[in-house]
């Protein structure tokens, strides 16, 4: 069985993978849910996870973990990591302590998402711009979520090598005569600017501030209640002006964020759009306001115009990613078989 995490800020997904057969994609067999902030630290999780597990891995028949992947939102130091937005250190050596397995892989939590896309499904694909793709050419992954994560692609020894970054937390450009307002006024309360300070679930709440402080909902003053879940759904179904220009607004930064980073990478093999936010406001995400903001660049349009854009619906893309790469590793130790490709 070969064990993988999506680790975030917000929530752990751990699960139990497996083939279904040779050469065929890895198959979900148990997946749980952890709240990160309900635990001291990361280890405490594997144990709840591995107690929660222990029926099934039981009935498998390795009966143990064999391999351990982990995308983390975080930067990926040696074999350890520090999660951004909780105070956690991830310690690979102390993870093959605790499993039992000399074969744990860490993960930035995008590098995750990319070694995931060619194992997922056309099912788990929208086309955003069907564009002209380059073969073999460099892909570009961006995803919003509780941070901003992106990631560049480049094609090495016969697949995509995934090149981890901390871009989100780039300063943030404004455009326009109103992105600069936005600007001057997230300054009053923030050292820093960055694209994942507006381009993230927080930053729904931001903007609607920015755009209409005076008009207040429920969500924005209960403890615990996301802002984001009630400022998006308000801007999908129109009952609030304000929700709708906020959606439309931080829709536009993504795709302009988007559009910086397909530049920095020349991304004519394609863009991918993931992490949770996209998937839920899917009907914004394909009126047209993303992709325009993505391609109106100062000299590339027809570039940019070309390039293929697709959103990733699976949010379990990270858990597959991070198995996929694990099972590379135990592949690669015990038979010597090098990279493991789909349908090798």
């Amino acid at each position: 069985m070969i064990l993988a995490g999506d680790i975030g800020g917000t929530k752990c997904n751990i699960a139990l993978l497996e083939n279904e057969s040779a050469g065929q994609a890895l198959r979900i067999s148990f997946l749980r849910r952890y709240p990160s902030l309900q635990y001291a630290q990361f280890s405490d999780v594997i144990a709840q996870f591995l107690r929660d597990a222990a029926p099934v891995l039981q009935a498998s028949a390795a009966q143990r973990v064999v391999a351990a992947g982990f995308g983390v939102a975080g930067p990926v130091v040696g074999r350890t990591v520090r999660v951004t937005n909780v105070d956690w250190s991830i310690d690979a050596a102390a993870l093959e302590r605790q499993l039992a397995t000399p074969h744990v892989v860490l993960l930035n939590d995008l590098e995750a998402t990319g070694y995931s896309l060619p194992w997922l499904a056309a099912s788990d694909i929208v086309v955003l711009n069907a564009g002209t793709p380059a073969p073999q050419a460099a892909q570009a992954l961006i995803a919003a979520g509780t941070g901003l994560g992106e990631a560049q692609l480049h094609w090495c020894d016969g697949r995509y090598v995934v090149f981890p970054s901390e871009g989100g937390h780039a300063d943030f450009a404004a455009r326009s005569e109103q992105e600069i307002e936005l600007l001057r006024c997230l300054k009053k309360t923030n050292r820093f600017v960055s694209y994942e300070l507006i381009v993230s679930g927080r930053g729904f709440h931001a903007v609607h501030e920015f755009l209409n402080p005076s008009v207040r909902h429920d969500s924005f003053d209960q403890p615990g209640a996301d802002p984001a879940q009630e400022i998006t759904r308000r801007g999908l179904d129109g009952s609030c002006p304000v929700c709708v220009q906020a959606l439309d607004l931080w829709t536009a930064l993504y795709g302009a964020e988007a559009g910086n980073l397909a530049l920095k990478a020349l991304a004519r093999g394609g863009v991918f759009v993931a992490g949770g936010i996209a998937p839920k406001i899917l009907p914004k995400m394909k009126d047209g306001t993303f992709f325009r903001a993505l391609y109106e660049k100062e000299k590339f349009q027809d570039l940019l115009a070309a390039i293929p854009v697709h959103l990733v619906m699976n949010e379990g893309a990270p858990l597959l990613g991070a198995a996929a790469e694990a099972a590379r590793a135990f592949t690669a130790f015990t038979v010597g078989s090098g990279p493991v490709s789909k349908g090798s």
